[in-house]
């Protein structure tokens, strides 16, 4: 009997104005490949993480995604362009206001 476990990113979504990635990660545990048991973890990504300091001004960082799968990577280079990026950055700075 060989049981093993099986991480698997069966759903990739993008939503939203400002282009956020929805993860969505199955852990599947099998005995000799009959599947015993399914359960989900789920992370969102956004292009840009947005601080506002204690002068009043903001620091703006892009996502890192460096430890994402290669499928996610290329979609976020994809779609995160400057102008979505940029847009990100405006919005953070007006929702705290």
């Amino acid at each position: 009997m060989a049981i093993t476990k099986e991480l698997i990113e069966d759903k990739i979504e993008i939503v939203g104005e400002h282009k956020a990635i929805q993860i969505r990660t199955a852990t599947v545990i099998k005995e000799d490949d009959v599947e015993l048991n399914r359960s989900f973890h789920r992370h969102v990504l956004e292009c840009v993480q947005s601080v506002k300091n204690d002068d009043d001004s903001w620091t703006h960082t892009d996502t890192d995604i460096s430890g994402e799968s290669t499928e996610v990577q290329g979609i976020a280079n994809a779609i995160w362009t400057d102008a979505i990026k940029e847009a990100k950055r405006t919005a953070n700075e007006e929702n705290t206001l």
